[in-house]
Order: structure tokens, then sequence, then C-alpha cells
């Protein structure tokens, strides 16, 4: 039932037969026949079905929902019978989003120190693709904003507040300022992240309430895109403290009224108990905080 159940999650991941059964290690017709004893099991038709993948019926969006638990709680019922007999091992999957990519190192440093036999993958992801990755077992654990928008039924560790600097290259006109307000920063060629990061919605949420309104000649979906934009000198940018840290050869200048902060922290899954690798990373991130 187990396999069954993992291979309906796929499906409706990858919603085509043949990525999924890619995705599971087994032939299409192998995945079709279990999908079709799962619904027989459970007496209820799953998929809509036609020449290809056409979605999920009613039945078939609730039996997800149960799938993804059951099948996360025998992972986590693996793993730690694993712990019992290996010590804390396996790998982790940890969705970030790009503007706390600078600071992942002070969370996963540590851990693996404390921890050698885990292997840990980071991912650069929005806000929504993280959710969205916990929710279908693809990400174990993210790193994302707490108090901007909702996040639904997650465990939350708050790690840091993110404060933001206006970055700009040294001969720029504001180069010179120990602050500049957010109006003055709609004044200048800019260079943002795209709409789907949840750091430009908070950027043009600030923008809004000083009464302005940018539309940057340059965005990127990568952190690092805009800081090669604002190194020519023609572009500045409006980028996390911690990344403009990094980069000393710009400079970073404080945005005032008001001098925005938001809480960016660790979410995983609701699990009693957590799986033992989340649950020495909560206590790791229950640290660094």
């Amino acid at each position: 039932m187990i396999d069954k159940l993992e291979m309906f999650i796929a499906l409706a991941a990858e919603r085509h037969f043949g990525r999924a059964a890619e995705v599971c290690g087994v032939t299409q017709p192998s995945l079709s026949s279990a999908i079709r004893q799962l619904e027989d099991q459970l007496g209820v038709q799953l998929v809509f079905r036609g020449s290809r993948f056409q979605g999920l019926t009613p039945e078939g969006q609730r039996v997800l929902d149960w799938a993804r638990r059951i099948v996360g709680d025998m992972r986590a019922l693996k793993a730690e019978m694993r712990t019992v007999h290996k010590g804390l091992s396996g790998n982790l999957r940890l969705g970030v989003i790009p503007t706390a990519l600078p600071m992942v190192a002070e969370l996963t440093g540590p851990f693996i120190a404390r921890h050698p036999n885990v292997r840990v993958t980071v991912l650069s992801r929005t806000s929504a693709e993280i959710l969205a990755g916990i929710d279908s077992l693809e990400l174990d654990a993210g790193l994302t904003y707490l108090d901007n928008e909702p996040l639904g039924r997650v465990a939350q560790v708050p790690l840091y507040s993110e404060f933001y600097r206006f970055l700009c290259a040294p001969g720029a006109a504001l180069a010179g300022r120990e602050r500049v307000t957010w109006a003055e920063v709609a004044g200048e060629a800019l260079c943002l992240l795209t709409g789907d990061m949840q750091n430009r919605r908070i950027v043009n949420q600030h923008l809004a309430e000083a009464g302005v309104k940018v539309v940057p000649t340059v965005e990127s979906n990568s952190t690092i895109a805009l800081i090669a934009h604002v190194k020519t000198g023609r572009w500045a940018s409006v980028v996390p403290m911690k990344l403009a840290q990094m980069f000393p050869g710009l400079v970073a200048i404080p945005i005032t009224e008001p001098e925005a902060e938001h809480l960016v922290g660790l979410i995983t899954a609701r699990h009693d108990p957590q799986t033992p690798v989340l649950a020495a990373l909560i206590d790791e991130a229950g640290r660094l905080r």
C-alpha cells in the first residue's frame, strides 16, 4: 500500500504517467497498474483518464492529502529506526529563499559538524515553492519569511530579522549618504528581484507606503544577477543587509522612513514526533536563534 501511495503522490506532482514512473523507478505500465489497484482497494476513482493524465478526481484530491500524511509518517518511522541502529544519517533537502542564502551556512555548518553522516541539499526556491515542496514531501524544511504572508500549518523557528539596504556602486549619486528614504530609492535606476519573489513584494509594499511606485529596468530571480548589475555602476538595488555585507566593494546604505524589518526562520511540516534529522535541525535552529 505504501508503495502505491508513493506512486500516486508522484503522479499528482508530475501530472504525467511517464514522468511519474521515471521518478519512482518503475515502468509506466507498472505505475498505471499500481494506481488502478489503489483505486480498487479504496473503492473510488482517483484519476481522470483520457489519452493522457487529466487531473485528480475530487476523491483523488482527498486521498492525496491522506497519502502525504501516511507516507510522511512512514518515512519518519523508517528514519527513526535507522537512527536507532546507525545513528543520525540520511539526506536533508532544504529549500531557501534567495535572500536567505547568505546565512544558510550559519545553520547547516554547525548542523553538519554535529551530525557528519547527514547530507544536506540546499535548493534556492521562492517562498511559495518552499511551502509547496514541504506539502508534497519534495522538501524536508525551508528557510523563508515568517511574518509577511500566510504560511499555513507548518512548524516555525524564528532565526533573524531581515533589514534592507540600498546597494549601489561607490560612484553613484547617493553613495555618500548615511541613510536614504524609500521615496529616494524610487528615484534611482533599479534592478530588483522578480515579482514571484516575496522579497520583491515586500519592497513593493514599502515603496507603496511611501507613495511611490517603481518599474525597474532589470529584474531577475537571482541575487547574484542583481549584484552583477549594481557593479556596473548603472543600476542600484534594494537587498537584505546580510547579502549586502558579502560585497564590501559596494556601498550599502540603510533605508529609513521606515527602517523595515521582516522575520526569517525555519519551517517544517508538523509531525509528532518529527523525524530524527528534522528534530536535530530544529534544535540547531534554536541554538542559532
